[in-house]
């Protein structure tokens, strides 16, 4: 009865933090405009909104879930949490773009701790014939939070401004840190005791060059467009990153333990399935917004309403998607879902000036069945593959891959926007200019998405 007991608090804990995290990104991509507005900045600078929060967590989340793993997961997650909630809280009084991006690095920081481990607990504290039932439950909620985003953050924008997003994120992230506090308990999310003489030290070399080399690539590559220093900043970007390869192969406790790629093929499979098929969908909810709201001329608040259309397909089939990949093997059913998510990024990629609100609505309903089918079979996947005690860092690698797909994605974006719009403001663009805008995005990633197919395909898990 306790193990229930424990079992059902850490569900609740999980899904609340699964969805925090979501709501924010999805609730903001509706305050773009109203941002470029107040703080006088064009359509590439407002674009480092969002980039810079997932920059963040790109460059942390591994190092974290290594942290958790040898700590404790709980104590991060309560961590991650807490700064997540006075990120939210304090971006409130941002008065300058240079302040609500500190704000939202500090968002990231938090986010990353909490990417790292909250599928881990959540993995952990249940067996395998289960585990895919209860991610379900937490693919429900993130697509739960990308569904009310849209909605809620449209609706709060449009009555009360953009900083109501951030007054509301803090609340429920409150909640759960209240949660956390209450119903995890402190040492059941690791594997080592505090006495254990073989308890692995960090790895401190490792967790620098990870962080450098994440920082600088990423960096590089949204910069690109704008820094004339861009192109050598994404290559010692990369040069770091391959000295972090060569110090990892020789480190006795590794951040990363770099041999599980070339050993566990249907985890590198995964991972990298997971960061094309985010990388290639994660800036449709950015463009459609625009699309819907400069196009359209919609408001926030009802492009907000049409938005949510694919995200709530995503949570209602979640769970039910989630069982089934408990049953059958998960690498079919995400591969699936990555054909759905291709055929919709390509028919967005024609989409056209006079297209009638209904085809939007039925292309977004088909994203969302497409990630419905992908996100918890392959996650399932991943956490099957290795052991226990590397669920955190498990995690942490797949939340990085999605990251990178994420920073990725808004650096296409972000570099496509520059060529087509430069640094006008997108109020002040001709839609012509926008629309090859969307159009030359949505190709690029049709192209990603179908590369992911195969990763997904190929596996045999």
């Amino acid at each position: 009865m306790e193990k229930i007991r424990e079992q059902k608090n850490t569900v609740i804990v999980c899904v609340i933090t699964a969805f925090i995290t979501t709501f924010m990104g999805s609730a903001l991509n509706l305050s773009i405009p109203a941002l470029e507005k107040e703080f006088g900045v064009g359509a590439q600078t407002v674009g480092w909104v969002v980039t810079i929060y997932m920059l963040t967590c790109s460059a942390l989340a591994v190092p974290f879930g290594r942290l958790a793993d040898i700590v404790d997961r709980v104590l991060i997650l309560r961590t991650g949490i807490l700064i997540f909630s006075a990120g939210s809280l304090s971006a409130v009084i941002s008065r300058s773009m240079v302040i609500l991006l500190s704000f939202r690095l500090m968002q990231g920081i938090g986010a990353s701790m909490i990417f790292s481990t909250n599928i881990a607990i959540l993995a952990a504290a249940f067996d395998g014939n289960e585990r895919g039932r209860v991610l379900g439950y937490a693919t429900c909620a993130t697509y739960a939070g990308l569904s009310a985003g849209p909605v809620i953050g449209g609706i709060l924008n449009q009555h009360f401004g953009w900083r109501a997003i951030f007054l509301v994120t803090a609340a429920i992230s409150a909640i759960a840190f209240c949660g956390a506090v209450l119903r995890l308990h402190k040492g059941s999310g690791t594997q080592y005791s505090s006495s254990e003489e073989n308890k692995p030290v960090a790895d401190y070399a490792g967790n620098i060059l990870f962080i450098m080399s994440m920082v600088t690539s990423m960096y590089g590559l949204s910069a690109f467009k704008n820094n004339v220093a861009a192109p050598f900043i994404l290559a010692a970007g990369l040069f770091l990153f391959i000295i972090f390869i060569r110090t990892e192969k020789k480190a006795v406790n590794p951040v990363v333990d770099i041999r599980m790629f070339g050993r566990n093929l249907p985890f590198t499979l995964s991972c990298f399935a997971a960061m094309f098929n985010y990388g290639s969908n994660f800036a449709m909810s950015y463009l459609i917004s625009i699309y819907l709201q400069s196009v359209k001329e919609m408001s926030s608040q009802w492009a907000g309403i049409v938005l949510a259309s694919g995200t709530v397909i995503m949570a209602l089939l979640s769970p039910w998607v989630g069982r089934l990949s408990d049953r059958l093997s998960p690498n079919r059913i995400s591969a699936v879902g990555m054909v759905f998510c291709a055929a919709a990024l390509f028919f967005f990629a024609l989409v056209g000036q006079d297209s009638s609100l209904t085809r939007i609505i039925i292309t977004l309903a088909l994203s969302g069945l497409g990630f419905a089918l992908f996100s918890t079979p392959n996650t399932n996947a991943v956490m099957s593959c290795v052991k226990k005690e590397d669920y955190g860092t498990a995690s942490s690698i797949l939340s990085t891959m999605r990251s990178l797909g994420h920073t990725a994605s808004m650096s296409a974006v972000t570099a496509i926007s520059g060529i087509y719009m430069g640094s006008s403001s997108i109020g002040e663009v001709p839609q012509e200019m926008l629309m090859k805008t969307l159009h030359v995005s949505f190709a690029i990633f049709t192209f990603l998405c179908i590369l992911g197919i195969f990763m997904a395909a190929k596996r045999k898990v």
